[in-house]
């Protein structure tokens, strides 16, 4: 009797035993969610617009680039265009960086190249990026805020884009890559350019005002969508501002007068 007796509390002790390390595998597997089987980045969305000045043709094209990986920077990305004229021929053939793309993040991304003959069909496709872990959570690596922001059509056929944008770090940027992207009333992308923002101090605001070449097809000003990335091929420059901290949201003291006694309530009976 007594070894029946050892054999039932034995039994469910080994049981104790390796569901307690399973849990424990279980823990220890957590942080290798983030290492799971990478997703393409993916160009959502693109424009061109070509714009004749003599015998030069100034092709403006745009990219909405999406990483749908939250733990992965997409570096050293690289987009090629190639132009072709009404036969099929190449006419025109550029390749150009792009910003690296933060952890689950969209953003945009344009360029101009020019050429002697206005091709008929513009084609963009991306080279398979780099993929870099994130050195700090997704959440670190905070969005520039934009405000203020207004797209009036010029007598040219252009569109002026202009806002004020806000660095919410403790540290200076160095380059800022700020991208307008216009889209029609449907919300399809019809043109974009992309300019540069410098030195932006810590929690401070910075205007900017960007001239887009006239596009084909409908704007509507209310769909105007802007972009801020640091400026750069890799991860480093949104690390180094991430490493430095936010800027707390409230750094104004309060500037009413205090009440003349506490506002409290009636007391919460638990009886």
């Amino acid at each position: 009797m007594r070894q029946r007796s050892v054999i039932r509390v034995a039994r469910p002790l080994a049981v104790v035993a390796v569901a307690a390390g399973s849990l424990l595998a279980g823990c220890s597997a957590e942080p290798e969610r983030t290492t799971e089987a990478l997703r393409p980045l993916a160009a959502r969305e693109q424009a061109y617009a070509i714009v004749s000045a003599g015998k030069e043709h100034r092709v403006t094209w745009t990219l909405v680039l999406a990483n749908p990986n939250r733990w992965h920077f997409a570096e050293n990305v690289v987009a090629t265009l190639v132009g072709r004229d009404a036969q099929g021929r190449e006419v025109v053939r550029s390749r150009h960086p792009v910003d690296a793309v933060p952890p689950g993040r969209t953003t945009a991304f344009s360029a101009t190249t020019s050429t002697t003959t206005p091709p008929a069909k513009v084609e963009i496709s991306l080279e398979s990026p780099q993929w870099r872990k994130a050195a700090r959570i997704p959440s670190a690596f905070k969005r520039f805020p934009v405000a203020d922001l207004n797209t009036v059509k010029l007598r040219d056929g252009q569109y002026l884009v202009s806002g004020n944008l806000r660095n919410p770090f403790r540290k200076e940027t160095a380059t800022l890559t700020v991208t307008a992207v216009l889209r029609d009333r449907n919300g399809r992308t019809t043109g974009g350019r992309a300019d540069f923002v410098e030195k932006v101090g810590p929690g401070t605001w910075r205007r900017f005002a960007i001239t887009v070449p006239k596009v084909t097809g409908g704007v509507d000003p209310e769909r105007t969508e802007v972009f801020v990335t640091p400026w750069g091929s890799t991860a480093g420059p949104y690390e180094e501002l991430a490493r430095a901290g936010a800027v707390p949201l409230h750094t104004d003291r309060p500037r009413t007068a205090p009440f003349p006694k506490e506002r409290g309530g009636e007391a919460a009976s638990f009886e």
